[in-house]
């Protein structure tokens, strides 16, 4: 249960379209793509949501620290943009969507961790 937690969270994170002029961009290869543009601001923002997403991959992934600081990387290339750009441009179900389920999920997912680690600490 627990991992299909994760796994639809970080599916729903990759699924956030960001709206461009023509198309819609899935919010993981704006952050591919910006990771690489060398002298902006956000490529900091990228880079810390990749690793964001890398920390779930890693053998501490079930800390509480790490799911914590995890969940904070991948939100703040989010609230970079939102900071930006204005927020009538997020006005839309392609981005809302996916939000909320990567937020709700996430926070779901630290819970059920801290829960699990309560149990295990109180056997």
């Amino acid at each position: 249960m627990k991992n299909g937690i994760r796994i639809t969270s970080l599916i729903s994170y990759f699924l956030i379209i960001l709206a461009g002029h023509m198309i819609g961009l899935p919010f993981i290869l704006w952050l591919l793509f910006t990771a690489f543009q060398f002298g902006n601001i956000d490529q900091l923002f990228a880079l810390l949501g990749i690793v964001g997403i890398i920390l779930n991959f890693t053998k501490w992934k079930t800390k509480f620290f790490v799911t914590i600081l995890s969940f904070l990387f991948m939100l703040s290339p989010i609230v970079s943009r939102l900071v930006q750009v204005p927020f009538e441009k997020f006005n839309y179900l392609g981005f809302q969507i996916p939000l909320a389920i990567f937020i709700l999920t996430y926070v779901i997912y630290i819970i059920v961790n801290v829960k699990e680690k309560q149990l295990v600490t109180a056997t």
